[in-house]
């Protein structure tokens, strides 16, 4: 890991590069991409089926593509007790979180107007859970249960498909979080299916859920035919710690984000040139032996950074300008400097809230931006399954107290249609 203090040269270099990490990604995968999506909204399911051939090497008939009911009800004999147990343990705190975000409809009376706002869930939205390198069950929660909340009727699951079949943990999870339908298919395909539909796989209105370059490369090309939640990329954490942060804590934090895949990205930023140096030795100590030891490894050598600053005010500075998926206030009276943070997915605050707790069973969404769009994007969340209609009714005398406002307006745009619909009310 580099260690950057604010008085060296090269420190705002560093930083900037840092900090100007939200360029766009998968340019170079979009000419594939689009053809694996022209292919899907052309072929349907003979396309999918050939391109799982093609990248997953399992060979589907169309009847195969979605998972049955007794493939689900098997699942749970392929999991221990105590497993189930804590999946559901963490969907209840989930759901117990996200039914807080609840909004609303709601109308006022403007003199004889009546205006407001009506949320209507979604119809459908499409899960998209990745496979590879680790098996994500705790990401089929954080994803459906908000819709399930919203008031989604229609919640489809698409996963790779596996030799052995799809992994337990992923359709005990499903079943848990009331997903509707799942289906095994992976990669672009599977975005191209869900927002073109095929015969077997209905189009959805939505998509979400992280996966690869590639797959978030097709999400991007395809928002306007369908939504999307966000364009994720690599893992992402920043801590922020002061003198008498513990340096275990802070590795062990630091390794938390960076075993998530090669490209994960992990930053300090500390007012202690003591503490980053020990960070930095004990983050070589505690990869040893980790599972994921290598993937970590390639994550911390590759893009992490200790920036030493004299405050914590500076160093508050900093997370903004990063604007992390992920930032820990590892200091004393972290609730004091909560105001000043303005760009960040996630907030873990005090010496004793691990990025893991987050992960999995605290509740709050653990789908976050990414890639500094934390500047511009929120954390996955009820009102991404929902949309505002707005609702205006006005009688005739209300309309005539503001039609004269109305066709002055109107005439200034050089609207006089506009002008004359009022005008016709009253002639």
């Amino acid at each position: 890991m580099k260690i950057v203090a604010s008085t060296d040269r090269a420190f705002l270099p560093t930083l900037k590069k840092v900090a100007g990490r939200s360029r766009v990604q998968g340019a170079a995968a979009e000419k594939p991409v689009r053809a694996i999506l022209d292919a899907v909204e052309r072929g349907g399911d003979k396309a999918v089926l050939r391109f799982t051939k093609r990248f997953d090497n399992v060979s589907l008939a169309p009847t195969q593509l979605k998972v049955s009911p007794e493939e689900i009800k098997e699942s749970y004999y392929k999991i221990r007790k105590e497993e189930g147990d804590s999946l559901r343990f963490a969907a209840q705190r989930i759901m117990a979180f996200h039914e807080r975000q609840r909004t609303k409809t709601w109308m006022y009376q403007d003199g004889a107007a009546t205006l407001g706002q009506v949320v209507t869930p979604l119809d459908a939205v499409g899960v998209y859970v990745p496979g590879g390198k680790a098996v994500y069950p705790s990401t089929v929660l954080m994803s459906a249960i908000p819709a399930k909340v919203a008031g989604v009727k229609r919640i489809v699951m698409c996963t790779p498909p596996q030799k052995g079949g799809i992994n337990p943990y992923l359709l005990v999870a499903a079943d848990i979080a009331g997903v509707t339908e799942i289906y095994r298919v992976g990669g672009v395909q599977a975005i191209g299916a869900l927002a073109f539909g095929t015969k077997t796989i209905l189009k959805v209105d939505k998509i979400v859920g992280p996966g690869n370059i590639y797959v978030a490369t097709a999400k991007r090309m395809l928002y306007g035919t369908v939504g999307i939640d966000m364009v994720a990329g690599p893992s992402e954490l920043l801590i922020v710690a002061d003198n008498d942060a513990k340096p275990a804590h802070v590795a062990a934090d630091l390794l938390c984000e960076a075993e998530h895949d090669e490209e994960a990205q992990v930053w300090l930023v500390t007012t202690s040139a003591s503490l980053a140096k020990e960070t930095v030795s004990l983050v070589e100590k505690q990869l040893k032996g980790l599972q994921r030891e290598k993937i970590a490894a390639k994550s911390v050598r590759k893009y992490s950074v200790v920036f030493v600053v004299t405050t914590i005010d500076e160093a508050i500075d900093v997370a903004n300008e990063i604007a992390a998926e992920h930032l820990t206030l590892s200091v004393d009276e972290p609730f004091d400097y909560l105001e000043k943070i303005r760009h960040a997915g996630a907030l873990f605050l005090g010496r004793y809230t691990p990025p893991s707790v987050a992960d999995y069973i605290a509740g709050p969404n653990h789908v976050l931006p990414t890639g500094a769009t934390a500047r511009f994007f929120s954390a996955l969340s009820i009102h991404d399954y929902t949309k505002i209609s707005n609702i205006v009714y006005y009688t005739k005398e209300e309309l005539s107290k503001v039609k004269d406002h109305l066709i002055r307006l109107a005439s200034i745009e050089g609207f006089d249609a506009h002008a004359k619909s009022a005008q016709s009310r009253f002639t």
